[in-house]
C-alpha cells in the first residue's frame, strides 16, 4: 500500500464510471452524446471536490473499445487493426480528454486541475477468465447480426441485460497498478486524476518486460484495486440505478440505502448479485473495505454527494446504497481539504 502526505492527512475517493453511462441506452454514442453525458459526470465530481474529497476517477470502456475494435475490423483491407489491448490504451485518451475537459467546464473558479494517465495494470496470464470469456463490449446488437458478425469474426457473444447481443472478451482480475506511485504523486500535486479507464491496459509480466494481452478487466475491481493502493477513504461505482436492490425483479424486491460489509458478503453468498452490472460493484465494496477502505457507495451520478457525505439530497431526500467498513453510526471525522482546486 502506497502512503504520502496527502493519503494520511486526507481523504481521498476513487470514483469509478461506467462506460454506458457515457453511452446510455437507445443513443448512438456521437462525440455530442459523449460529451454532454460527461458534463453530468463531471458536475458529480465537483460536489465531492468543493467538500474537500481528493478525487480520482475510474471510467469503463466496454462501448467505446468494442465500437472501435468493429472500426478497426470493419476496416482492415486499408488500415491494420490493432489488438485489442492497444485499443483499450486509445479509448483511455479518448475518455481521460472527454472526463478532463468535462472537468474544466463545469468547475468556475478556482479551477479543477485535472491530469489523465494511461494506466496499465498486472494480470495472471493463467487466469481461467481468458478461456471463459464474460465481459460485454461494443454496441448492442439483433440477434442475428451478432450471430453473424461472430460467425465471421470468431467471436463469443452473450445477450446482455435484454437490451441486444453483445461481443464478450476475456476480463482476468487485475493484481497490479504500474502507475499508482505517478497517480499519488499527481493527487499530492493537487490534480484530479483520471486513471485506470476501462480497468487499464492489461498487461503480463515476461523476462523482458511487460506485455499487453487482449482483454478488458472489469473497471470496477480496478477501481478497488487502485483505491486499496491509493489507501482511499471511499470508493464510489456509479451506475444507472439510484440504490441496491435485494430480491431484485420479484414481488418483493427492495431498496437498500445502508449495508456493512459482512451483510453485503452474506447477501453475496446467497445469490442476490450474480455476474452482471451490480455483480461486481457488490463484490468490489468488500474487497475495498476489508482491505482498509471506510466506505463504499454504489449510485447514480446525482446522488453520488448526499450518499457519501450523508445529507440529505435536493432530490426529494434520496440517497444511495452506503457499504460501511465500521460498526453503524458517525463515521469517524475527516480532514476537508482544497487542495484540488487551484489555478
Amino acid at each position: 500500500m502506497l502512503l504520502s502526505s496527502y493519503a494520511m492527512g486526507n481523504k481521498i475517493a476513487v470514483i469509478a464510471l461506467g462506460g454506458n453511462a457515457f453511452t446510455r441506452a437507445g443513443q448512438a454514442g456521437t462525440h455530442e452524446e459523449q460529451e454532454a453525458n460527461a458534463l453530468v459526470m463531471a458536475r458529480s465530481i465537483m460536489s465531492l471536490l468543493r467538500a474537500g474529497w481528493g478525487v480520482v476517477v475510474v471510467h469503463g470502456n466496454g462501448p467505446q473499445v468494442g465500437s472501435l475494435a468493429l472500426a478497426h475490423e470493419e476496416s482492415s483491407g486499408v488500415v491494420p487493426p490493432q489488438p485489442l489491448f492497444t485499443l483499450g490504451a486509445m479509448t483511455q485518451g479518448q475518455m481521460g480528454s472527454l472526463i478532463s475537459l468535462a472537468l474544466r467546464r463545469v468547475s468556475g473558479w478556482p479551477r479543477v486541475r485535472p491530469a489523465a494517465i494511461v494506466t496499465h495494470v498486472t494480470v495472471d496470464p493463467a487466469d481461467p477468465a481468458f478461456s471463459h470469456p464474460t465481459k460485454p463490449i461494443g454496441p448492442f446488437l439483433e440477434r442475428a447480426e451478432a450471430e453473424e458478425l461472430a460467425a465471421r469474426r470468431g467471436w463469443s457473444i452473450v445477450e446482455d441485460s435484454g437490451r441486444g447481443y453483445r461481443r464478450v472478451v476475456p476480463s482476468p482480475e487485475p493484481i497490479d497498478i504500474l502507475e499508482a506511485g505517478a497517480i499519488l504523486a499527481l493527487i499530492d500535486a493537487g490534480f484530479v486524476v483520471v486513471a485506470a479507464g476501462g480497468g487499464g491496459v492489461a498487461v503480463v509480466s515476461g523476462p523482458d518486460g511487460h506485455h499487453g494481452v487482449d482483454a478488458v478487466i472489469d473497471k470496477d475491481y480496478a477501481a478497488q484495486r487502485l483505491a486499496t493502493s491509493l489507501d482511499a477513504e471511499a470508493l464510489v461505482l456509479v451506475t444507472g440505478v439510484e440504490t441496491v436492490m435485494l430480491d431484485f425483479g420479484t414481488p418483493g424486491q427492495r431498496a437498500v440505502e445502508e449495508m456493512t460489509l459482512e451483510e453485503a458478503e452474506r447477501h453475496l453468498a446467497a445469490g442476490q448479485f450474480p455476474p452482471g452490472s451490480m455483480g461486481p460493484k457488490v463484490r468490489a465494496s468488500p474487497r475495498f473495505l476489508r482491505a482498509g477502505g471506510r466506505v463504499a457507495v454504489i449510485t447514480t451520478p446525482e446522488l453520488v454527494y448526499p450518499s457519501l457525505e450523508g445529507r440529505a439530497s435536493l432530490l426529494e431526500g434520496r440517497s444511495g446504497t452506503s457499504i460501511l467498513g465500521y460498526t453503524r453510526g458517525p463515521a469517524p471525522a475527516a480532514v476537508e481539504t482544497s487542495a484540488l482546486v487551484g489555478p
